[in-house]
């Protein structure tokens, strides 16, 4: 038996009004802020092998028995696989596990600067799950081959606070970098100047961090797109005694007044 990291892209249950529950939760979704995201395209929605892919799934009733039938039935219909290569993106796996079956869901989740990550999969029927299993397992997508199991949780929603709401928030993010493994002794304006001396200037950050985790994270807005772009380079860069992680973000700087 391999481990079985489910829980890993379950949402958190912490609902605290404080910068270490933002992080608790963020931490909880797993998102990958490299990945493509899993975005239907017309091309998608006519391609052949068991039906076409399919966006949305049975609703959450709000009847705690009915819930419960649901979400059992949702696990039913899902895969969890691993030793996902990192290249490898929800789009592409969608479109490789489609031949099984109508796809509700892709998820994929992990430390995007490790090796290899997992997935989760719903489809529209329990069928496609058999065949999913007996067809991928093994199944070489990018440089690793597939481990394809039944799934023992369902796919949580992403919870659509952290994405952005308008075109406007759209167009914040691709000036936005997400930052990990921050050194807990770095402050804001630590943040501020290192990224302004590397990259140019900052609009917006917010650093997030509590006693409960060891390091912490910002999201990094800068005035233009292509100084956000230069802050990826930054990834591995030493901020304080730690490298930290740069990624695009998914998620604009809300709620903080400019830097000045």
């Amino acid at each position: 038996m391999f481990p079985l990291p489910h829980k890993a892209c379950m949402q958190t249950s912490i609902h605290r009004d404080s910068g270490g529950d933002l992080l608790t939760r963020m931490e909880g979704l797993q998102l990958n802020p490299r990945a493509k995201p899993f975005v239907l395209t017309p091309q998608d929605r006519s391609k052949p092998g068991g039906g076409n892919l399919r966006v949305g799934r049975p609703g959450l009733s709000g009847n705690m028995i009915g819930d419960v039938k649901q979400m059992e039935e949702n696990v039913r219909r899902t895969v969890y696989i691993c030793d996902i290569d990192q290249q490898v993106t929800e789009e592409q796996l969608a479109g490789a596990f489609q031949e099984c079956g109508q796809v509700v869901d892709c998820r994929v989740c992990g430390d995007p600067n490790s090796a290899m990550r997992f997935a989760f999969i719903e489809f529209y029927n329990e069928d496609s799950v058999q065949k999913a299993m007996a067809t991928m397992n093994g199944v070489r997508i990018g440089a690793y081959p597939l481990r394809v199991l039944p799934s023992k949780t369902a796919i949580v929603p992403v919870n659509n606070q952290f994405l952005p709401r308008t075109a406007e928030e759209r167009e914040l993010c691709g000036r936005t970098v997400y930052v990990a493994n921050i050194d807990k002794k770095v402050d804001k304006q630590h943040v501020l100047a290192f990224f302004e001396k590397q990259c140019g200037p900052v609009s917006r950050i917010r650093l997030l961090g509590d006693h409960h985790h060891q390091t912490r994270i910002a999201f990094v807005e800068f005035h233009e797109a292509k100084h956000a772009k230069e802050a990826l380079d930054c990834s591995g860069a030493l901020l304080g005694s730690l490298p930290v992680r740069v990624s695009p973000s998914k998620a604009p700087v809300r709620d903080e007044p400019p830097v000045r």
